[in-house]
């Protein structure tokens, strides 16, 4: 084969790999849409899809229906789709810097530690001049923040592997843990149902506010990660190459954990402890799109706003007239998962 004919062979595989990638984007961004809608159609009364459709886009017949769809339903749905591309991106770069396929945000106890902050403000009370929601919010990626930097420092600080960040992890899951359960027996009968209630997890108490603050977590978080996207991509072969192709290991495991506390503390200050997102996510998006972080990325976040999106509707129509926490419905879908992928990577571990 000469040289030229080797040159389009290549071309013709980057381009037909481009492709595949949008295909998948696009096709994960159209189930998100549908999701959003059926969700803001889910609810003590079912609205049909195309009164919802119209709402949305301010011709609602019915202003009833614009009012339910606009102050009720909307921000719960879209703040569904933020917090699961919030979760679903800090699984992702999880798995990729710790070349681990269980590790998440949730599983290596940064929701935890956000989950202990939280708490910490319920039992104690806020000293922050600002309303208590909103102090429970800052303390929850406070400390979101500090389990970002005991995963570091724990597992090595300086000659961090993949290896002592997990194990780094598992201690500190069960540490913030340990810390949330003490509250829990000092607190109050009212704040330990406010407490209980926070770490389940729940979207009702989401508003236009609460979702601007977390897309502005978004919108600064993404340019970074992107970033990186390169850099990412060569640390799944592996940190002796990686740094052999002039990546900086440490540094970027450094920026991604700054990045993982922004997007894990701020997905859960305001929704409380979702897990299991952060981990089925991006094991999804692998499927579709395989390692490379230019399409595994996008599709990861997608994936996240879709199984978020999903577990908001079952949560509504699990039990007529109750809406089940949010948190419990994606433990019983992640939970099983988790299984499996343990079954299925077990040679790997042991």
């Amino acid at each position: 084969m000469s040289s030229v004919q080797a040159l389009h062979a290549v071309t013709y595989s980057y381009q037909r790999a481009a492709a595949y990638r949008f295909k998948a984007i696009a096709i994960a961004l159209a189930a998100l849409l549908l999701s959003v809608l059926l969700d803001v159609a889910t609810g003590p009364s079912f609205l049909p899809l195309r009164d919802v459709f119209n709402a949305v886009l301010g011709h609602a017949r019915d202003t009833s229906v614009h009012a339910i769809v606009w102050t009720i339903r909307l921000p719960v749905a879209l703040m569904a789709v933020a917090v699961g591309i919030a979760l679903g991106l800090s699984g992702a770069i999880m798995q990729t810097i710790l070349n681990n396929p269980l590790a998440s945000s949730y599983t290596l106890g940064i929701s935890a530690g956000a989950g202990f902050g939280a708490s910490l403000v319920i039992v104690l009370g806020a000293s922050l001049p600002v309303p208590e929601e909103y102090a429970i919010a800052t303390n929850a990626m406070f400390f979101a923040g500090v389990a970002c930097a005991g995963v570091y420092w724990i597992g090595g600080a300086r000659f961090a592997t993949a290896e002592g960040l997990v194990l780094a992890g598992i201690a500190l899951l069960f540490m913030f843990q340990a810390l949330s359960a003490l509250l829990q027996m000092i607190a109050s009968p009212e704040a330990l149902q406010q407490v209980v209630f926070w770490l389940f997890g729940s979207l009702q108490k989401a508003t236009w506010l609460k979702l601007a603050a977390l897309l502005v977590v978004l919108v600064i978080c993404i340019p970074f990660l992107m970033r990186d996207v390169w850099r990412l991509t060569a640390l799944k072969l592996g940190d002796t190459r990686a740094a052999a192709l002039g990546v900086n290991v440490r540094r970027l495991r450094i920026r991604s954990f700054f990045l993982i506390s922004g997007l894990t503390g701020m997905a859960v200050a305001f929704v409380g402890t979702i897990g299991f997102v952060g981990l089925v996510a991006p094991h999804l998006a692998r499927m579709f799109v395989g390692e490379d972080q230019r399409g595994f990325l996008p599709v990861s976040a997608l994936m996240g706003g879709v199984l978020l999106s999903i577990a908001s509707v079952v949560s509504k129509t699990i039990s007529p007239g109750a809406i089940i926490p949010i948190g419990i419905v994606t433990a019983l879908i992640g939970v099983p998962f988790f299984i499996w992928m343990v079954l299925r990577n077990r040679r790997s571990y042991w």
